[in-house]
């Protein structure tokens, strides 16, 4: 059908402004606005190209084939290149900021972060919140929100679910922020005793999966409690972090509003700083060839903190340390090891240099170091513990 509108005028210069009609949109939510069972549902969905996913695995130093390499992927019994949940959690969280955290102070952690189900080029991901608890400290110091937080594909199946808790300031004197649509709540469908949708073929695919495009030295057996995985290689980034903040659809200005940023205190205040999630995808790919690349599946995190800010001009580094393997369940368990690991990134120092200046402190929370009389150290980034389900050698 078409439709014949009227030509357009030139309305502007008859038209007069009136100030007394202006309004200042402002989105996330301060510390008040954060109601216990409060559900958001966040605007905008996602859908998943080929385009993205390679892209993404690429641009993050990705080496498990399966994100990678389609023959690869279906011989493991994927029916097409999965996304990295790496992606699929920077997509999600980022869908989640314009109502949860576009006015924190600073992201306290991840918790519980489960990958329940594949995602794939065609899939569209949307994303919703609850709010658990908040707590307050009295109205001239920040509280703590805790929410968690779905993605949720087309046929309304869970594909992760995770945890935050984030600092939040009160609004005080400060114009409100939008409010959530009225109207009854939808369900939030989290899964307490979750279960992990993986493809049927799994465990026939992985008697028979080709072996000859990943390291003989990658495989569940040659990890044991208590490694420790210096990972060699480091990453600069440069500006590029501003684009890809946006391309996964996070619209906090403090990553990419140099103005916004100038006009903050404390250690954020000056250039935009790299969106902690990028940060996360970068160091988990420069970890990939020495622990991931014969993953099959990456179970989840938790306990995980930005410990420190990166800013462009910062080279990121990592390292493992093994805690558990343990056998895959049910009919995977004589091919797979879920493998649990504590995951440090660094800064502007190599992982071998960090490793021999501070020892095993690299490996304390950064949050115990007072009660223990630690320094804290200013090259580490970041730190959680990682779930993978990894094969055995043949």
């Amino acid at each position: 059908m078409t439709y014949q509108f009227n030509a357009q005028q030139e309305l502007a210069p008859k038209q007069p402004a009136h100030l007394n009609q202006v309004r200042h949109p402002q989105y996330g939510r301060y510390l008040e606005e954060y109601v216990p069972g409060q559900i958001f549902v966040h605007p905008r969905g996602y859908t998943f190209t080929q385009a993205q996913i390679d892209s993404f695995s690429r641009t993050y130093m990705q080496c498990n084939p399966l994100y990678l390499d389609l023959e690869y992927a279906r011989a493991h019994g994927f029916p097409a290149l999965p996304a990295s949940p790496q992606q699929v959690f920077n997509v999600i969280l980022s869908l989640g900021v314009q109502n949860d955290s576009e006015k924190v102070i600073a992201n306290l952690g991840y918790y519980d972060a489960q990958f329940l189900r594949p995602v794939y080029a065609g899939d569209t991901l949307r994303a919703m919140t609850m709010v658990v608890d908040r707590k307050e400290r009295g109205a001239d110091k920040p509280g703590i929100a805790t929410i968690r937080t779905l993605g949720i594909n087309q046929h309304d199946q869970v594909v992760l679910q995770y945890e935050r808790k984030l600092m939040v300031a009160y609004r005080g004197d400060r114009l409100p922020t939008v409010p959530v649509a009225e109207g009854s709540a939808p369900e939030f469908p989290w899964q307490n005793a979750a279960q992990v949708a993986l493809p049927e073929g799994l465990a026939s695919a992985l008697r028979h999966a080709p072996t000859s495009v990943t390291g003989w030295n990658t495989y569940a057996q040659h990890f044991a409690v208590g490694d420790i995985i210096v990972h060699n290689n480091g990453r600069t980034i440069s500006d590029e972090h501003f684009a890809l903040t946006y391309q996964v659809g996070n619209t906090h200005p403090l990553h990419y509003d140099k103005v916004f940023s100038q006009s903050l205190s404390g250690k954020m205040s000056g250039n935009p700083i790299v969106y902690g999630g990028l940060v996360y995808a970068w160091l988990e790919g420069l970890a990939s060839r020495d622990l991931s690349e014969n993953a099959v599946w990456e179970l989840g995190f938790t306990e995980g903190y930005h410990t420190q800010p990166a800013f462009a001009g910062d080279t990121v580094a990592s390292l493992s340390r093994i805690l558990a393997v343990e056998d895959a369940p049910a009919e995977l368990a004589p091919l797979a090891s879920v493998v649990t690991l504590q995951f440090i990134g660094v800064k502007n120092i190599t992982s071998a240099e960090a490793l021999a200046r501070f020892g095993t402190d690299l490996f304390i929370k950064e949050n115990d170091k007072k009660e223990l009389g630690k320094e804290k150290i200013p090259e580490k980034i970041f730190e959680i513990e990682r779930r993978l389900l990894i094969k055995k050698a043949r």
